[in-house]
């Protein structure tokens, strides 16, 4: 049950209950009014704008629009208090029995709590990592990864249909500089002292694809002109590094269901990208004509020319966009169009994409590229992720997949664990830098978010063992938790974490929403906080500990409250990928 969801039902179900009328008789638009925590907690649980929502459609004052609608939901058994305050907002503060029966609501739905019908079963794609094959995963990749797949995780929890995508970015010169690195390792393999002219990729990971080079094909692809051997050498080479891609991404337990060519949207029985041009050229939504020159100093790559241009400023970009080169061959824009062309003809209206910083300039092209193909019938939504520092002994490490030298993502992964990684990606905006400290994400603290919240997890599976050993004739299987009796949590700490608790599925569904997944890492940093500081009390005061065998009732009810906070901190650590593991040494 989302809390904020429920009362604003009853707060809607009240106004409908006054006197209250349209002006001229009208029916009232409600659609405007909610529920939300209050600005200050000392204010009560709950506040509702909808006195203020209300006054133009009724003609009175907002305070007593407000006093109306107090009266009726001061009738709520659940309601123990309602205010109106300042110009005529409505709090309200609801009944302990009320906060203690969304443990048993907690309990009934376990790791499912909060989960919701948001999406309706909606499909949506969400496209992520997507990094060009010349290279294993390094770092800089490892965000955006984990940023896709929890998005892909809260999506799915939050009821849309989605799938998870990479797009092989197997189209560009890049790949042709892949091949061509490939091959002199291929030449190294068969015997030949090698030099690495600059440009090309230096990197060892290429020895084995040179020397599998060697293993199939012997000596036979020496001495030929390099169009004899460039299309073979170069689909080789991408398999295996897709391969090897595909590998690193399963060591940071990341899945793709689909992983997309770029190359066969020129290569098929039609060529997707004029397909896609056509499309839009019929609609009137591409031209030729001339482009400004930009503002400030001129890019390498602008042309005082006609061109095939998009009109992308009719949909919200700052300039129309080039489609074609001047030698006649496309831009990376016009696949890009095509590509997401692709995408909303298999169904998806609504997408999701992750870029790198380097893409921020990116992104309106994209949005206006998507709601032309989709004739506004759909939409993307663009996430950028900033970059990662990674930080050891004070100074930070630097990377360049040229120079060959870089660190992987496999390599952190396997330094600090895969469960400090995830979280640690998520413990900060997507658009905000991190810096990744390889001995903070390490170091047992409440310093260290990931440590702490798994700590929390830990220590419910440490109670319950406990209770085995004080009370070892109560049963403590769930069903017997969902029917205890909780009159007997009546402390403001315990009272408190309820609420924490209560608060989950409003954090995740504003988390699906705007695809923040890090909304979920802070609230389960709280939700730690707020649970080590009941346990503290108990070591205080020894009335409120967890287990007390002299009294298995309130016992029972205190596990009930153990097992909820449980379950919310599993299914917020499975959303972002993370274990919740019942012990930690």
């Amino acid at each position: 049950m989302n809390v904020f969801t429920e009362f604003t039902a009853r707060v809607v179900e009240a106004i409908k209950q006054t006197d209250l009328t349209g002006k001229d008789g009208a029916e009232l638009d409600l659609s405007r009014v909610g529920v939300e925590p209050p600005r200050d907690a000392s204010h009560g649980d709950l506040a509702t704008n909808a006195a203020m929502v209300l006054v133009k459609q009724v003609g009175m004052k907002p305070r007593d629009v407000a006093s109306m609608i107090a009266a009726v939901l001061e009738q709520d058994s659940d309601i123990g208090k309602v205010d109106v305050a300042g110009p005529g907002f409505i709090n309200m503060t609801l009944s302990d029995s009320f906060w203690r029966g969304v443990v048993l609501d907690i309990l009934a739905s376990g790791k499912d709590f909060g989960r919701c019908d948001l999406g309706k079963g909606a499909k949506m794609n969400v496209e992520y990592v997507s990094a060009n094959p010349t290279g294993p995963m390094h770092v800089g990749h490892t965000r955006g990864a984990v940023l896709g797949d929890c998005i892909a995780n809260l999506l799915d929890f939050a009821g849309y249909d989605v799938t998870r995508e990479y797009y092989i970015n197997d189209a560009g010169t890049q790949v042709d500089v892949l091949a061509r690195s490939a091959y002199l390792r291929y030449c190294e393999a068969l015997g030949e002292e090698i030099t690495i002219p600059e440009g090309l990729y230096p990197g060892d990971y290429l020895k084995p694809i040179g020397q599998a080079l060697a293993d199939n094909h012997g000596d036979a692809l020496k001495g030929k002109d390099e169009a004899e051997w460039l299309a073979d050498v170069r689909a080789f080479t991408i398999d295996a590094m897709m391969d090897l891609i595909r590998s690193d991404l399963g060591a940071l337990n990341v899945r793709h269901d689909l992983f997309f060519s770029e190359r066969s949207l020129i290569e098929g029985e039609t060529d997707r990208v004029e397909e896609a041009i056509k499309w839009l050229e019929d609609r009137g939504q591409v031209y030729v004509g001339k482009l400004p020159p930009p503002k400030g100093k001129l890019p390498d790559d602008w042309e005082d020319r006609d061109q095939t241009l998009f009109r992308s400023t009719d949909f919200g970009d700052d300039v129309d966009r080039a489609l074609k080169k001047s030698d006649g061959s496309n831009t990376y824009f016009a696949n890009d169009i095509a590509y997401h062309f692709d995408k909303y003809k298999r169904g998806f209206a609504h997408q999701v994409d992750i870029l790198g910083a380097d893409h921020g300039g990116y992104v309106k092209r994209l949005k206006a590229a998507v709601k032309a193909i989709t004739e506004s019938k759909g939409g993307l939504e663009v996430k950028i992720c900033q970059l990662v520092n990674l930080m050891r002994d004070g100074e930070q490490l630097k990377m360049s997949k040229r120079a060959g030298t870089f660190v992987t993502l496999r390599d952190v992964v396997e330094e600090v664990g895969v469960d400090a990684v995830r979280f640690m990606m998520m413990y900060r905006k997507s658009e905000a830098t991190i810096d990744f400290d390889f001995a903070k994400v390490t170091e047992q603290s409440k310093d260290n978010p990931v440590f702490y919240v798994q700590y929390a997890h830990a220590r419910t599976a440490s109670i319950f063992r406990q209770a085995t050993v004080e009370v070892p004739n109560l049963s403590l299987g769930r069903e017997n938790l969902r029917a205890a009796s909780l009159e007997g949590l009546q402390d403001e700490v315990e009272l408190a974490l309820i609420r924490k608790l209560s608060e989950y599925p409003r954090i995740v569904a504003g988390a699906a929403e705007t695809q923040e997944p890090h909304r979920v890492a802070f609230y389960l940093y709280d939700l730690a906080g707020y649970f080590h500081s009941v346990w503290n009390k108990g070591k205080e005061m020894p009335q409120l500990r967890f287990i007390n065998a002299k009294d298995e009732k309130l016992t029972l009810a205190r596990l009930a409250l153990v097992q909820a906070v449980a379950d919310v901190l599993a299914s917020g650590l499975g959303l972002l990928g993370v274990n919740a593991p019942e012990e930690m040494r």
